[in-house]
């Protein structure tokens, strides 16, 4: 379900009245009916999912709690990005949900049982994995860098449960920010008043080439025809981490690069590698551009990264370059890897280094904290949601942590991009050798029931 609506599904009075329907290829249809429209999701379709889930809650009408609680359905919708059965979605389609009860149906109706693999709370993004018993059809990967007002969109999912709905408009508007409420907002979103419905999360938005240019996530509650989806290029950039070998096959390779989109082309171009890495060692230079990694063509880092999936440790892949004219193919040896785990599902994009400092002593003199372990009883009723913390023992008078609203007492669970539960979480964080250029670091603290969130400024000159 979406998160900015609830809705009920009202009976009809006069009953519903069923329709026949012959369906089949586009060759037999008449030209005329072969719209750009009919065929940008013929093309894109059979790659879209319909997820469905059980959750359990509590029945809030009793004083006492006892039993099981109350199984409540959901639904909401995918796109098919690896044809092994890796699957993208919003995280509050599968947030919370019993697992064992998650099940995915496909475009030819096979239904198969889902687990999640990785997945970002913050940006409200998740993989979810089934085991096909074939090759699946891929999403036609589009960019959102060339979006334009007014342009023809087309939303495809599981809306109010009618599995592979299609609803159509245009783009009403670009780069929105919206806040959902005090725990979830989004930057950058994409506006569309193409039909949007309780069940769309998490499926396509898709252009007239039947390239998909966003994942739809919410509507606005009490609007008509108000929708917003997260921009493609925004989705890929998180899509590259949530399927970093490192957090699904414990395996690093040391790579480091940015995608650059167009409409004439889309490329992962090389930045460098880390020292006495795999990529390293394998010969990758600034500014290549890859073309190939394994079997697997490369328009862009989640390309390259979902590749390696399934590679263990001391395996070899090939990669295929461009370094100017030439097109050579450079041999990588992955190694095991060893750094700390990355908060929402997300991984560290480099190996730690070994401490010049205790993480206690740049912890209290950059941010002005001390921390402890916090026991798991601590976690109070967030113990399900998130796999420890670190507790706050002491905050230093006017200092970041103090400017940024940090209490004593608060149980910190992570840190830009990282989890924090370990000392070791924090001294890989803080002894990051490119601490000093990410600007505001986002907290997220449990106090009582709540989880918060912030930014904290850490000096710059580590002073």
């Amino acid at each position: 379900m979406t998160l900015l609506m609830r809705s009920r599904i009202f009976g009809w009075g006069f009953g519903v009245v069923w329709l026949a329907t012959l369906t089949g290829s586009l060759c037999l249809a008449t030209e005329a009916r072969q719209t750009a429209l009919v065929k940008a999701v013929h093309r894109a379709e059979s790659a879209v999912v319909n997820i469905h889930t059980e959750k359990t809650t509590a029945d809030k009408d009793s004083a006492f709690t006892q039993g099981q609680g109350r199984k409540v359905n959901g639904m909401g919708s995918g796109i098919v990005v690896d044809e092994r059965g890796y699957i993208l979605t919003n995280h509050h389609v599968i947030a919370d949900v019993d697992t064992a009860a998650t099940r995915v149906t496909l475009f030819d109706g096979s239904t198969y049982k889902a687990r999640v693999i990785s997945y970002d709370r913050r940006h409200d993004l998740a993989v979810i994995k089934i085991d096909p018993s074939r090759s699946l059809p891929t999403v036609p990967l589009g960019t959102s860098s060339d979006i334009m007002l007014g342009e023809t969109v087309i939303a495809i999912g599981n809306a109010f449960g009618y599995e592979h709905t299609v609803t159509a408009g245009i783009v009403s508007a670009l780069s929105r920010d919206v806040e959902v409420n005090e725990h979830q907002d989004y930057k950058n979103l994409i506006q569309t008043d193409a039909s949007i419905n309780p069940g769309n999360s998490g499926g396509p938005l898709i252009n007239l080439d039947g390239e998909v240019v966003g994942i739809n996530v919410a509507i606005r509650a009490g609007a008509q025809r108000i929708g917003f989806a997260i921009p493609m290029d925004d989705a890929r950039r998180l899509l590259a981490k949530l399927l970093n070998p490192a957090k699904l096959s414990d395996t690093y390779h040391g790579l480091i690069g940015r995608d650059e989109k167009s409409s004439r082309e889309m490329k992962f171009v090389v930045d460098g590698t880390e020292s006495n890495s795999p990529a390293s060692a394998a010969g990758f230079h600034s500014g290549d551009i890859v073309l190939q990694v394994g079997s697997v063509k490369v328009t862009d880092q989640a390309d390259a990264e979902r590749a390696m999936l399934g590679y263990q440790a001391g395996q070899s892949i090939d990669s295929v370059v461009r370094r100017g004219t030439e097109r050579l193919t450079l041999t990588m040896k992955l190694a095991r890897h060893n750094s700390a785990q990355a908060v929402a599902g997300t991984q560290p994009q480099s190996q730690p280094v070994a401490p010049t400092e205790t993480s206690h002593d740049k912890c209290w003199k950059l941010a002005g904290m001390k921390l402890e372990p916090a026991q798991r009883s601590q976690l109070g009723i967030h113990s399900t949601r998130y796999r420890g913390g670190m507790r706050v023992l002491e905050i230093r008078g006017e200092s970041p942590s103090a400017k940024a609203g940090i209490r004593q007492g608060d149980i910190l669970v992570g840190l830009h991009q990282w989890e924090t539960i370990s000392q070791d979480n924090m001294s890989y964080i803080f002894n990051h050798k490119q601490l000093a250029t990410f600007g505001p670091l986002k907290f997220y603290v449990l106090r009582g029931a709540e989880t918060l969130y912030g930014n904290v400024t850490l000096p710059v000159d580590g002073k």
